[in-house]
């Protein structure tokens, strides 16, 4: 008895007392800031001449954070952290490896960009119904999912950054914002269920929900238990998240409602949390059978390339035809997935981030483009080149980036997906990601033609762009312009991080080590 009792004290000993590392405290650090900092914010609401000044220096401290986070990484590899002493799989685990930390790092610098950006874009009515919190907050919601090392976990961080994004979509109540974010709000609850219902039933299967612990016991399970079921669900679920074909329609239906830079920092994020989610679990938990999969989800990632870049080059609304860029992107994306090579996933990997800030700066532009001309309509847009050369300059790079096209950062990316479907022969999927870019210069090629080179019409409203331009819009647009050109003329960097991300996934076994050391998955 007094054995037993000595097991329990030492069992106590090893909950209680140990040692959490300095460095440690760094995983957990961004969402716990953003966390109070959106508290502080909210609880401040009435202020709006303070929620900027607050709002903008926390979100430097968040890029500072996640910046040395990712150095961290970079250096010493994976690292863990398991809240409130009960060890992995029992507790919850923070566990940041190179895709999460790259991931964290390049939204909290979006997140920046979109704060500087929304002192023009949002009145103070907008501010007052909490823009700013709900920036944090939403900000809270993607930098939990991308470290957290737990599936039921992450669900609680989509539903924090669903809830929060939907505080943001209807900012202004107008009734386009209502109408979009219904829509917005009913797909996405379809796919958390989903998400809810997969999640369940894996825990029923493998009794844990710790990533790491799940690595481990796939292998013992395949063979003997429905995976591919399962893993089916999480597909139909994340695809939805991603806004992956056939169901996508719910983006474009939404994403041109709300203010710009709420649509900025939905299009750079939101759908590139479902494909982390994607690239987690069906590329590290379950490869074989995202193998299984992979002929339908390349067949998914070519139809909503093609048909995204379609459905954009058919609108007439320069909102709307980015909306549909974003689906196209996704698709982009998913083409890596399919792939599952080291080049194929680090080819994703660099597109999403790629995408993350050229998407973003894409509705930066053109909502300073339609301050100049008044209108979002190609039909009734024209003469931006003549009013404002600089802007049609920082505009056109951003088309070109996101075409493809060097020497910017969406060229590299597709080169390495293109050679990778090569590589194993196939050549349609590598055809549909090239036609995919001939699309997308011809439709951003008819908005420059039409909205920027072309005279404004004679009928044309008068421009409210004889007042300058707001500083901070165009300081932010600028740095995302810069970071695209930076990541274009000296990919390696970017490339070396994407790599190091497929790596971890595809072989998980510093990622179990940091959460069981000793332990690796077979």
């Amino acid at each position: 008895m007094a054995g037993k009792t000595a097991g329990l004290e030492d069992l106590s000993v090893a909950f209680v007392m140990q040692p959490v590392a300095a460095a440690d405290w760094l995983i957990a650090a961004p969402v716990v800031f953003c966390l109070l900092a959106g508290s502080v914010l909210l609880m401040l609401r009435k202020r709006t001449d303070l929620q900027p000044l607050i709002a903008i220096p926390a979100l430097v401290i968040l890029c500072a954070l996640t910046l040395g986070l990712l150095a961290h990484v970079v250096i010493n590899g994976t690292m863990t952290m398991t809240m409130g002493r009960w060890l992995p799989p029992f507790g919850i685990s923070f566990t940041v490896d190179a895709l999460g930390a790259f991931f964290a790092a390049t939204a909290s610098l979006v997140a920046l960009a979109a704060g500087i950006y929304g002192r023009s874009d949002v009145d103070h009515s907008g501010q007052r119904y909490g823009f700013y919190p709900f920036l944090l907050l939403i900000m809270a919601g993607v930098l939990g999912a991308f470290m957290t090392g737990d599936i039921f976990n992450l669900y609680v961080w989509f539903e924090v950054l669903l809830i929060s994004s939907f505080g943001l979509l209807v900012l202004g109540s107008e009734r386009s914002q209502l109408d979009g974010g219904v829509k917005y709000a009913f797909l996405n609850l379809i796919a958390t269920t989903l998400f809810l219902v997969a999640t369940g039933y894996l825990y029923g299967l493998f009794g844990t929900l710790n990533m790491a612990d799940i690595a481990v016991k796939a292998s013992e399970l395949r063979g003997t238990a429905p995976l591919m079921t399962l893993v089916a669900l999480f597909l139909l679920a994340f695809a939805m998240k991603a806004a992956a074909f056939p169901v996508n329609f719910w983006l474009p239906a939404s994403y041109h409602t709300p203010k710009l830079v709420v649509s900025a920092l939905f299009a750079g994020l939101l759908t590139k949390v479902g494909i982390y989610a994607l690239l987690r679990i069906l590329g590290m938990l379950f490869p074989f059978e995202r193998e299984e999969l992979s002929f339908i989800i390349a067949i998914a990632a070519a139809l909503t390339m093609v048909l995204g870049v379609m459905g954009a080059l058919a609108q007439n609304d320069i909102r709307r035809s980015m909306g549909f860029l974003v689906v196209s992107g996704i698709g982009v994306m998913m083409a890596g997935l399919a792939l599952g090579s080291p080049s194929g996933l680090a080819g994703a990997v660099f597109y999403a981030a790629h995408s993350m800030v050229v998407m973003t700066a894409l509705y930066f532009a053109i909502g300073i483009g339609a301050r100049m001309g008044g209108s979002f309509m190609l039909t009734s847009a024209g003469g931006l080149y003549a009013r404002n050369a600089t802007l049609a300059f920082l505009t056109l790079m951003l088309f070109l980036s996101v075409s493809g096209l060097p020497p910017f950062s969406g060229f590299w990316p597709k080169v390495m997906l293109v050679k990778a479907s090569l590589d194993i022969g196939a050549w349609w999927l590598a055809g549909a990601i090239l036609v995919t870019g001939l699309l997308t210069t011809i439709t951003v090629g008819r908005i420059w033609a039409l909205a920027y080179w072309r005279p404004a019409p004679a009928d044309a409203a008068e421009p409210a762009a004889v007042q300058p331009l707001p500083a901070g819009a165009v300081a932010a647009l600028v740095g995302l312009v810069v970071l695209s050109i930076g990541a274009g003329v000296w990919p390696e960097p970017v490339l070396v991080l994407a790599q190091d991300a497929a790596r971890g996934l595809l072989d998980p076994s510093a990622y179990v080590l940091s959460v069981f050391p000793g332990e690796v998955p077979q």
